[in-house]
């Protein structure tokens, strides 16, 4: 068996501890029902849990829920129990939301049985995955909360003394505006402030949606060093995450705060519930030729990529959830192309603008690939009312800058160039009504 697997193939199917990921190379012991398990994975997060099983032909899987205790009941017809099955028991993490535990038998010569003992009811979707990039079949089992968590409320309880601090210095920006205007002579009148939801004098907090790209079943570019992108994009939005918190009229929103994988269209969605003024998506991706340099900002295009380069990043970063693993079936998809599809001209305008800010900031310090913000298809940036960016950090396909990437200095450099080019174009077009939440 271990001559059909090359270096790439394993070292990728084994991960990080983080991951949860594991590869056992089984005998012909284990392979007498047709079926080998090339490795089991979990991704728990507040969204959900996902736990995922590799397999080198497809997987024939039914499931029950059962209550009293609360538990998900997997039959997966055509194994035998083996030990990367029998792992999978303590591939649980303690904080799990939704898993207390995973139990796992030979409920029948041919059947092997999971049971998910579970903290609270959920609404499971069971669906297998065809072969993709470096993957084989996968069975992926989602275990959503019947009741998902509401982006918008967690945004508000964790900015709300921030909001508090704001309309008080709201308040008392107006009444000494209105008292000056008491005191001045009748000639010299001061004209009567402008309406407050309008007037740029009266702060509101301003919301950016950061995204690290990709998270869990999804790895983004390899480094020839064996970077994951998606560790390091992550580590980069915690840093801009917390300068955007230190400022007193900001707050942040992070579309996966962990190692999980969230659908584009998804991405778009939380950006538009919370009601975000701008969405940045960080990457650091890799191009075909191990030479290419610098950091970029994309922007979204309704009339064809501005570079081929540019369009190939778009259809690569498109890419994300065939490999993050989709489930084809929901009706989320059907939505997810409806919204996809409503893109406006004023949008990709503001979108460029801020693009050109933040490239900006960034050219100051560090090699650009491109001067100019180059635009392409990309599916994460069609929000049709929020201006949206894509910043390449750097290119994790050219060992010095997978070196520079994984440099905590550049982190906090490229965090802090992004938040100071985010300032620069509200500095000049500031939010002068509250965006309301779709």
């Amino acid at each position: 068996m271990a001559d059909h697997i090359n270096p790439n193939r394993r070292k990728h199917l084994k991960g990080s501890a983080t991951t949860l990921g594991l590869i056992l190379l089984l005998g012909k012991a284990d392979i007498a029902w047709g079926a080998t398990i090339l490795g089991v994975r979990v991704w728990p997060s507040e969204d959900y849990t996902r736990i995922t099983l590799e397999s080198d032909n497809a997987l024939k899987v039914s499931h029950q829920i059962l209550t009293g205790p609360d538990r998900l009941v997997v039959d997966v017809t055509g194994l035998q129990l083996n030990p990367t099955l029998r792992d999978l028991v303590a591939k649980v993490k303690p904080n799990d939301p939704y898993v207390s535990q995973i139990r796992v038998g030979q409920f029948q010569p041919n059947v092997v049985r999971l049971v998910f003992d579970l903290k609270e009811p959920i609404k499971p979707q069971l669906f297998t995955l065809e072969p993709v990039a470096e993957y084989k079949f996968r069975s992926v089992f989602d275990l959503y909360p019947t009741t998902p968590p509401d982006p918008l409320m967690q945004l508000v309880r964790s900015s709300a003394k921030k909001e508090q601090a704001l309309e008080k210095k709201n308040e008392e920006d107006l009444i000494a505006q209105f008292a000056h205007r008491q005191d001045a002579p009748v000639a010299q009148a001061i004209p009567a402030p402008k309406d407050t939801a309008t007037s740029p004098r009266f702060k509101r907090l301003i919301t950016i949606a950061l995204d690290p790209g990709h998270g869990g079943e999804d790895p983004g570019a390899i480094g020839a060093r064996g970077s994951y992108e998606k560790n390091i994009v992550l580590s980069i939005a915690k840093r801009l995450n917390t300068k955007i918190e230190n400022e007193p009229n900001m707050r942040a929103f992070m579309t996966r705060d962990g190692d999980y994988f969230v659908p584009l269209h998804t991405r778009v969605r939380k950006a538009r519930q919370v009601g975000a003024d701008l969405f940045v998506s960080i990457h650091a991706d890799a191009f075909i030729q191990p030479h290419a340099r610098g950091a970029s900002v994309f922007a979204l295009s309704q009339q064809g990529a501005t570079s081929t380069t540019a369009r190939w990043m778009a259809n690569k970063e498109n890419a994300s959830d065939l490999i993050g693993g989709i489930n084809i079936k929901t009706t989320d998809t059907q939505v997810a192309h409806l919204l996809l599809d409503m893109s406006t001209t004023a949008q990709i305008k503001d979108s460029v603008q801020v693009g050109s800010a933040v490239l900006q900031r960034i050219g100051g310090f560090a090699a650009l690939h491109k001067p100019k913000v180059e635009q392409a298809g990309f599916a994460v940036l069609r929000a049709p009312d929020i201006p949206s960016i894509l910043v390449e950090t750097a290119f994790i396909s050219n060992p010095k800058e997978e070196a520079k990437l994984n440099d905590e200095g550049y982190q906090e450099q490229i965090a802090e160039a992004i938040l100071q080019g985010i300032k620069d174009y509200f500095a000049k077009n500031p939010p002068v009504a509250r965006r309301s939440a779709a």
